[in-house]
């Protein structure tokens, strides 16, 4: 493909951005905003996906793609045409707005599978390890999401969406997803109707028992209000970012597998073949004896005891 991915120029942008936000706060009062340990174990996962990344891309990514595309649009006298019958997409303005709202209903399923399938999780909990919101958070990514991302967004190339305009509305939903992660940023009224915005977005990152699981949108929170994964940000909830079961740790080689070895030691302490299955594929929490919660029923827990008493502090049973 003769174009090249928004993201290269997007990287020195994360960088400048970064560095005006940590500034900003070391010299406003906001010195809790970074921690120096856990800035600098997110930038060591930020830079192993950018050396990491451009190879899993183009053998996963851009190779996965353009089979799928001529697979699937084969030529047909001169014209590039569906199997389906129709003839595939060009380049026309509303074909970008419908590739990229086809992205964001794609990032969506994605993210929330990344948060209800438990090794998919143990990949992207690398992301939410930090209990720190900024915009250091952003590039503090998993190494495993790439190798099976792709496969979540191949079926835009196989119903005819060109693979160059799949790779940049990837890199636009990754350019919007960055900008989020910052806390200096307010509620922003009539907007937060149709976008995720970045107080939607501390929602996602926070660990307290109503927030767990929500906002998984990417530019726009209308698949979470469809789908019920919807959360608006409370004023009067004292956010605690991070997660429940943090590796507590700041080496990256920990942070990156720390999940995958917890989930290593619940299979191995069952002997019911479905019960193995369900530690590696049901959703994070789930035990076979009732020991540990998903966050389903945390929530629902939560729920009844707000109701029977609302003064009372939430005791999370995990």
């Amino acid at each position: 493909m003769d174009f090249t991915n928004p993201l290269v120029y997007g990287a020195p942008a994360f960088i400048a951005f970064i560095l005006l936000e940590l500034t900003y706060s070391k010299t406003h009062g906001d010195d809790d905003l970074y921690d120096w340990k856990d800035f600098a174990a997110s930038s060591a996962m930020g830079i192993g996906s950018a050396i990491i990344g451009p190879l899993l891309k183009v053998i996963l990514l851009v190779v996965l793609f353009e089979w799928a595309y001529e697979l699937f649009n084969p030529m047909v006298d001169g014209v590039r045409t569906n199997i389906m019958g129709y003839e595939s997409f060009g380049y026309a303005w509303y074909v970008w707005l419908l590739c990229q709202l086809a992205d964001d209903f794609t990032y969506y399923w994605f993210h929330r599978a990344n948060h209800e399938i438990r090794i998919l999780w143990a990949a992207h909990i690398v992301h939410h390890s930090s209990d720190n919101f900024n915009l250091g958070t952003a590039i503090r990514n998993g190494w495993f999401t790439l190798l099976y991302k792709p496969f979540f967004y191949v079926w835009m190339p196989i119903i005819g969406f060109p693979v160059e305009m799949v790779v940049v509305c990837l890199a636009i939903e990754s350019f919007w997803q960055f900008q989020l992660h910052s806390q200096y940023v307010p509620k922003m009224g009539f907007i937060e109707k149709i976008f995720n915005t970045h107080t939607m977005h501390q929602v996602h990152h926070a660990q307290n028992v109503e927030y767990l699981d929500k906002n998984h949108g990417g530019f726009l929170n209308c698949f979470d209000k469809m789908f019920g994964t919807w959360k608006e940000y409370d004023e009067e909830i004292d956010v605690k970012f991070g997660v429940i079961h943090a590796p507590n740790s700041n080496n990256p080689i920990v942070i990156l597998t720390h999940e995958f070895k917890d989930i290593w030691a619940d299979v191995k302490k069952v002997k019911k073949f479905k019960h193995k299955l369900m530690y590696i594929f049901g959703p994070p929490g789930w035990s076979h004896d009732g020991s540990t919660m998903t966050v389903k029923q945390q929530q629902r827990l939560f729920k009844q005891q707000k109701e029977q008493n609302p003064e009372m502090a939430f005791d999370r049973p995990n």
